[in-house]
């Protein structure tokens, strides 16, 4: 196997662990707030507002590492702190299969279809004068090809270039439930194959740690993204996450708690794909209960390792978008509240802050730039102002906040309020899955705020002021006159809001 590359990556055994914002932490990441990206679809380097991409289209559409750095503002207008970004590893030529970034045929160049080396550098010193922090996603358990499954010449793969490196004779996976073959099998088909790595190899694992290490040392990377983990050996992923120092996000794509979870004990964070399914189907329609939410909330918080490490999100690249399955704007702002006010380091897709309403891949990977980056949009004012009512509470409460567990102290069929933060500085936030279609006025009375009796609280979202009984249950209310249907209640103390601007406070 080739070892060196053409941009020059020293490929130690060992590389120094790094400090400050070029070697993060799964602790220093819990205080970010995360917006992913698609680099092909997000930005060009011109600006370009009109930029030909058609929904659905497979291929380069133009975005560029140049365009996510003209457009940095865009993005910390919502208060965001930190982004994720496509695979940077160079591709097969096939537009069709590259521009996503994971059909990768060498791991030492950068795919220049988004630019050079130093575009890249670039970036990562942009957001770092920024405060914001770079996630990159990386591929370990396949490469791409360009050709079908019986033409494959494995010498065009770098460093991995020998039939020995991959799992042959080929097979598909087929059977889910037989973890060897989700293992050793390969994703794609005949005519669009993905060499699945042999990653029980001691020369593949060793040469996956260097490169991680190199990777993160030349690009001053913060974080990773891990795809496809369930289809590598778990052991693998433990001497990955050493090897990279850094904050690591992997995608376990299942909503099997006791599949999932085991996952944390290899890598320190997990894309949070149980609660995703369950909060898509709460939130979907009215006639969906809470129970399958409740039930997924709490037995996760009992069988991951660190909940609070996790990366909980509402859409992505691979799911339909929420607005496909429910336009209700109401619908969107509960399922975005839950997303910003849950354990972990909350993710945000670029395009939800338009209300973009793609339903599966590929419809749901559009351009942003045919927005035009509207920053008077009402999901975009939204998610500003989650993220500002998320950063208040962890200034409030620095450590307690993003370390304290959320806890359900309320549900019933359509409603379930979640308090996440120590007592004194805890937010309160009500959830229903009424839509706008209820718009009369009810209430619900809610026990174990932990509040104190006589504490008022302030409705962030319409902003009116509710003073805690002498019991300490506060009344919450539902579609007050002059207020948008369906809206999520979240409440905090008032006294704590001075000066942050929230409620004109």
């Amino acid at each position: 196997m080739l070892l060196t590359g053409s941009l020059g990556l020293l490929l130690l055994p060992q590389v120094a662990r790094f400090d400050g914002a070029l070697a993060a932490t799964a602790d220093q990441w819990r205080n970010r707030t995360i917006y992913q990206l698609l680099t092909d679809r997000f930005a060009t380097t011109s600006g370009s507002t009109t930029a030909s991409c058609t929904s659905g289209y497979e291929g380069y559409c133009g975005g560029t590492w140049q365009g996510i750095i003209n457009k940095l503002p865009y993005i910390k207008g919502m208060g965001f702190d930190a982004i994720w970004i496509s695979p940077v590893t160079q591709q097969v030529s096939d537009p069709t299969r590259g521009w996503t970034g994971y059909a990768q045929n060498n791991l030492y160049n950068v795919n220049t279809n988004f630019g050079s080396a130093q575009d890249l550098k670039n970036l990562a010193a942009a957001l770092h004068s920024n405060n914001m922090y770079l996630m990159v996603d990386v591929v370990a358990n396949h490469f791409g090809y360009d050709g079908d499954s019986a033409t494959i010449d494995y010498s065009t793969m770098t460093p991995f270039n020998t039939a020995s490196d991959f799992h042959t004779p080929i097979c598909w996976i087929v059977d889910y439930t037989n973890q060897t073959e989700v293992e050793q099998c390969w994703l794609g088909d005949e005519s669009y194959p993905l060499p699945d790595v042999k990653t029980t190899l001691s020369s593949v694992r060793s040469t996956y740690a260097s490169w991680i290490q190199s990777l993160i040392s030349t690009y001053s990377i913060d974080g990773l993204r891990v795809d496809t983990v369930k289809h590598v050996e778990k052991d693998f992923w433990s001497a990955f996450q050493s090897a990279a120092g850094v904050y690591a996000v992997g995608e376990v794509a299942d909503g099997d708690i006791d599949y999932v979870c085991p996952y944390q004990n290899y890598l320190n964070g997990l894309l949070n794909y149980p609660m995703y399914y369950q909060l898509t189907e709460f939130f979907e329609t009215s006639s969906a209960t809470s129970d399958n939410l409740v039930s997924a909330f709490n037995y996760v918080n009992t069988q991951c390792v660190h909940p609070t490490f996790l990366g909980p999100f509402s859409e992505n690249h691979d799911q339909p978008r929420f607005p496909s399955l429910n336009s209700d704007m109401s619908a969107a702002k509960n399922v975005i509240a839950w997303t910003m006010l849950a354990d972990g380091m909350p993710i945000i897709y670029s395009g939800q802050e338009q209300h973009y309403n793609g339903g599966n891949d590929p419809y749901n990977r559009e351009a942003i730039w045919l927005s035009g980056y509207n920053t008077s949009s009402e999901l975009y004012i939204y998610i500003t102002l989650m993220n500002k009512i998320r950063k208040l509470a962890i200034a409030k409460a620095p450590i307690s906040f993003t370390v304290w567990q959320s806890m359900i102290i309320y549900s019933d069929d359509h409603h379930v309020a979640v308090r996440k933060g120590d007592t004194g500085a805890q937010i309160v936030a009500v959830y229903n899955n009424f839509g706008s279609t209820v718009t009369s006025t009810y209430t619900r009375s809610l026990t174990s705020t932990y509040y104190g009796a006589g504490t008022v609280v302030m409705e962030l979202l319409g902003c009116t002021t509710v003073t805690v009984d002498s019991s300490g249950n506060l009344l919450a209310t539902f579609n007050p006159s002059g207020q948008t249907p369906g809206l999520p209640l979240i409440y905090f103390p008032k006294s704590l809001l001075s000066g942050s601007g929230i409620c004109s406070q």
